[in-house]
């Protein structure tokens, strides 16, 4: 795959990107094996850009992640990770898991939201620790929608410092929501944005400020959460949007978009992957899988081609607005 630069950095990203929360057990648990397959998958279909997180597991996805790429050449891959979370051990936790938060793991640790410049390197080291890395690429700090004044202030600074030493070649923000990360493109010298839900198919927020800010300031995006936590890949009742059940009305604008890309022969599930790379400030699209088919899936979905009058006849539905831009090739080439 080609590769592009963050912002100013010198990191470099595939336009596709592994999401490694899956990995760390997201809803259901998977197999150490299923997730060294899957890392397997994405390396042999040329994905060099991964994403985790401590969140992620409580761990897990960074230890399965760092065994994963051992043995690799280093300077092949880049890896980002998060802070803002540290994981502290929970000495009180009986035999319980951790679903209440999303995770399929035994609850040995509780989250405690840290945004103070030592809670940043402590996070950092504790992440390289369970990667067995001795540097990460990129670091991005995670969900600080509560903690907003303590990130740009206390957070953020002690990035800019750990890039300025040359310890992570990329700083930023991964979020779900635009407003704090316009703040951090405006007010700071942040590289990369990741945007979780907010530039897709169904919802376009992004267009309105954080894409505009990140293209004209030479700030990189990486957008995540394409398929709107699932409803853009098979829209049904009772399907998931941004993490509950799909409103009606959301659902019913899913459909009409299925009707509009099945006249064309496309997959709902493939017009909503190759959507966001008809924006010139989006360097990639992470999307996470559990299994080396997820992979293979969304690598055939991003090689074919999408033609333009599927774009047109969204727009001309009114289910495309007409400041949102197209791509115009696949983002990912046919292997030679």
């Amino acid at each position: 795959m080609t590769t592009t630069t963050l912002g100013g950095s010198a990191v470099r990203v595939t336009p596709l990107a592994l999401g490694c929360a899956a990995i760390g057990n997201l809803y259901r648990a998977v197999t150490d094996e299923a997730a060294l397959a899957t890392v397997d998958a994405a390396w042999d279909a040329g994905v060099r850009t991964f994403d985790t997180a401590p969140h992620y597991g409580l761990g897990l996805s960074e230890r399965r992640l760092g065994e994963a790429l051992r043995g690799r050449p280093r300077d092949s891959y880049t890896v980002s990770t998060k802070v803002g979370r540290l994981l502290v051990p929970d000495t009180t936790a009986g035999p319980g898991d951790d679903l209440a938060d999303g995770f399929a793991v035994p609850a040995t640790h509780r989250r405690v939201w840290d945004f103070t410049a030592d809670g940043v390197r402590r996070s950092l080291e504790e992440s390289l620790d369970r990667l067995g890395l001795d540097r990460v690429d990129t670091v991005l700090l995670h969900d600080p929608d509560r903690h907003a004044e303590q990130a740009l202030r206390e957070a953020y600074p002690a990035l800019e410092r750990l890039r300025a030493e040359g310890v992570v070649g990329a700083v930023g923000v991964g979020m779900n929501q635009c407003a704090l990360p316009a703040r951090f493109l405006r007010e700071t010298d942040i590289d990369v944005v990741l945007l979780a839900g907010r530039y897709t198919l169904l919802d376009q927020e992004g267009l309105a400020e954080v894409l505009p800010e990140a293209a004209a300031r030479g700030r990189g995006v990486i957008i995540g959460g394409v398929f709107n936590s699932g409803l853009l890949t098979a829209p049904r009742p009772g399907a998931t949007y941004d993490y509950a059940p799909a409103p009606r009305p959301v659902l019913d604008r899913a459909l009409r978009l299925r009707e509009v890309t099945a006249r064309h022969g496309v997959p709902l599930r493939a017009a909503a992957l190759h959507f966001p790379f008809g924006h010139r400030a989006v360097a990639s699209v992470l999307t996470g899988a559990r299994s080396p088919d997820e992979v293979r899936d969304t690598v055939g979905h991003l090689r074919r081609p999408v033609p333009d009058a599927l774009w047109d006849d969204l727009r001309a539905e009114g289910l495309l607005g007409p400041g949102a831009p197209v791509p115009v090739d696949p983002p990912l080439e046919e292997p030679s």
